[in-house]
């Protein structure tokens, strides 16, 4: 049996390839399918069957995109109430490839319609090998239970599924959806890409639980915020089914002019310190040198937006406008063609970003000579801050910042690591605000070693 997980690094899902007797199963296909294809080119099989364990949340499915590739059928689950052409797959339902049999095993909870699967190798044993776990049991968590229905009910789903899911030997190998980053779990999830269900059975805290108030109580609590722009993704996971990838134009400087000063937004995916240092007026920096490029994106863009893209040369571009859509972006119209060097040498205004170090930006607070806006998440923020500082998370500031904030004192834009605070300093320049610094290259927790203090709570 061959047997491969595909991920989508910068999301944090996991796709899975199972393959025997010269025909394969594609589980949870991401939105690039080239993987795929390659996978089955090089070890000699077809792509017989897509498979869907519910339809996702967080990206866009390239079931559509690979089963017009290869001629697969698509299985869905009964539940799912899809648009498109497919195969209903139900609880105990099998499908065959050589040897291998995938069974599947309705697991509600995250979704009413989610299904794992189930996949035994005859050729060895008729007992489970493994079991792709989708978005139900996680590497030491499990799934969130908010995105479809009330928590308390999803949660209760839940306990039901992970009791089914550890009706399984320990030995059986369990394979999720997701790794550690992804906005469908919790803060317990492991960035390992797979488990066993006897490890689990020991050590995930969450399926230990054998009261169910008590598991509702604890999966219920502390729930992240939901992934942006979900409820979107879902109804595009529903159909009509998505079979091409959106065409990227490379655009002269002057028709991304046009675009912009018609509404469409320009999303810059460089580096935080070349943003900072040359940028398109009214740009938005999300620089793609970090993961989670798309789900960013969607916090603060809304991804029915026009949209187009710069970028360091035009291969960066394409792949920028992959990770963007797969989180929904589908009016991408360009890229702007040779980049902001381009922009500059046509004669458009220009703009940049003054940029320090948590060492200058140490000096300066002593100084009492800006104000601190730190742009992390409140669990962040809660673990430690700067007294007299000021917190609003990046993702709320779309429409700028509140106007009690401002105190006349240039405003220092802070995060982590630089990333977040170049996607909030690019948003309150967008929205007016003029005398903003970047924090570039460190965050706030990188302050206490430069004399700092840092206080914990709300």
């Amino acid at each position: 049996m061959f047997f491969r997980q595909v991920l989508h690094e910068d999301l944090g899902c996991a796709s899975y390839v199972v393959a025997d007797g010269g025909e394969g199963v594609v589980i949870d296909p991401k939105w690039e399918i080239e993987e795929y294809l390659a996978l089955a080119e090089e070890n000699g099989f077809q792509i017989k069957h897509v498979l869907e364990t519910h339809n996702h949340a967080d990206h866009v499915s390239g079931k559509g995109r690979l089963s017009a590739a290869t001629g697969a059928t698509i299985h869905v689950p009964a539940k799912a109430e899809v648009e498109f052409e497919h195969e209903p797959i139900s609880d105990g339902d099998t499908v065959g490839v050589g040897d291998v049999v995938v069974t599947a095993l309705e697991t509600p909870g995250h979704r009413p319609e989610h299904t794992s699967y189930v996949v035994a190798d005859a050729s060895r044993t008729d007992e489970p090998w493994l079991v792709v776990t989708g978005d139900s049991l996680f590497v030491g968590d499990l799934a969130r239970p908010d995105l479809a229905v009330e928590p308390e009910e999803g949660a209760r789903g839940l306990f039901g599924s992970v009791g089914r899911l550890l009706e399984l030997d320990d030995f059986a190998e369990a394979w999720p959806g997701h790794i550690g980053g992804s906005l469908c779990g919790g803060a317990g999830m492991s960035a390992k890409p797979g488990t066993t269900i006897g490890f689990e059975r020991r050590f995930n805290r969450l399926a230990k639980l054998s009261d169910e108030s008590d598991f509702v109580r604890e999966l219920t609590a502390n729930l992240s915020p939901q992934p942006p722009n979900f409820k979107r993704i879902v109804e595009l996971n529903r159909g009509p089914l998505l079979t091409e990838s959106v065409s990227l134009e490379a655009l002269a400087p002057a028709r991304v002019k046009e675009l912009v000063q018609k509404g469409a937004v320009l999303i810059d995916g460089r580096s935080p310190r070349d943003f900072d240092t040359l940028h398109v007026p009214g740009s938005i920096n999300v620089t793609a040198t970090r993961a989670a490029v798309g789900t960013r994106a969607a916090w603060v863009i809304d991804p029915e937006s026009e949209v187009v893209i710069a970028a360091a040369d035009e291969d960066e571009a394409r792949r920028f406008a992959r990770l963007l859509e797969a989180v929904g972006f589908r009016r991408l119209t360009g890229f702007l063609s040779g980049g902001v060097a381009a922009w500059q040498a046509a004669g458009f205004e220009s703009a940049s970003t003054p940029a320090i170090d948590v060492h200058e930006l140490a000096e300066r607070l002593r100084r009492d000579e800006v104000s601190l806006l730190d742009v992390r998440d409140d669990d962040e923020w809660e673990e430690g801050h700067v007294a007299g500082s000021v917190h609003v998370a990046y993702h709320d500031l779309r429409a700028g910042l509140p106007d009690s904030i401002s105190n006349g004192k240039p405003l220092a834009v802070v995060c982590s690591v630089g990333n977040r605070s170049s996607i909030a300093a690019s948003l309150l320049k967008r929205s007016g605000i003029k005398d903003v610094i970047h924090v570039t290259d460190g965050g706030v927790a990188d302050l206490a070693a430069e004399g700092i203090p840092l206080v914990e709570g709300k």
